[in-house]
């Protein structure tokens, strides 16, 4: 006999998520979510490869015409990361030189009022999932928190002399992010 009330609400062929409870792990190119009293439009969809199967992913969120990233690791869902990038020379002569004197940036960087503190340093793979897998670029990535853990700065290095600066916080991703709904109705 057929249980109705019993139904698993995720029953939908090809639906990698609960449409009752989206979460910002689910989302995917062409979801709206809000976030900052804005609503974003999820434009391109990055995968990390840190190795030994570990993932992680950042979007590319549009609105108007503003860009910001979030960048999401699914082994901590609580926690999301929205950055804006920056002019990679804001970060003063001094990150180059040490950057091309000891191919590391320095421990700690100030940007405008804010001391960044350098917490980690990791080395992967970067390609977009609209790609193949087999067009990854190497790159590292540096990240620093300010004294509160909630300000962040990241610069990537995907050259031996192209780098990328970006800033932003550190949000609990169910505060944060509301409203996160898939854009085309059939997958709904």
């Amino acid at each position: 006999m057929f249980n109705f009330f019993n139904k698993n609400k995720k029953e939908k062929p090809g639906l990698h998520y609960d449409p009752t409870n989206i979460k910002i792990t689910d989302i995917r190119p062409g979801f709206l979510l809000d976030y900052d009293f804005k609503t974003w439009e999820v434009a391109d969809e990055f995968e990390y490869d840190w190795g030994d199967q570990y993932f992680t992913y950042e979007y590319k969120l549009q609105s108007g015409g503003e860009v910001m990233y979030v960048h999401v690791d699914p082994s901590q869902p609580q926690e999301a990361v929205f950055t804006t990038k920056i002019l990679f020379g804001q970060l003063g002569e001094a990150v180059a030189r040490s950057l091309r004197d000891t191919e590391q940036p320095p421990s700690q960087i100030t940007l405008g009022e804010v001391t960044f503190y350098r917490d980690k340093e990791s080395f992967g793979f970067f390609r977009s999932t609209a790609e193949p897998e087999d067009s990854a670029t190497e790159m590292a990535m540096w990240e620093y928190y300010d004294q509160s853990g909630q300000q962040t700065l990241v610069i990537f290095q995907w050259a031996e002399e192209d780098y990328e600066a970006s800033v932003g916080r550190v949000e609990a991703s169910a505060q944060a992010v509301s409203n996160i709904l898939p854009r085309d109705e059939k997958d709904m």
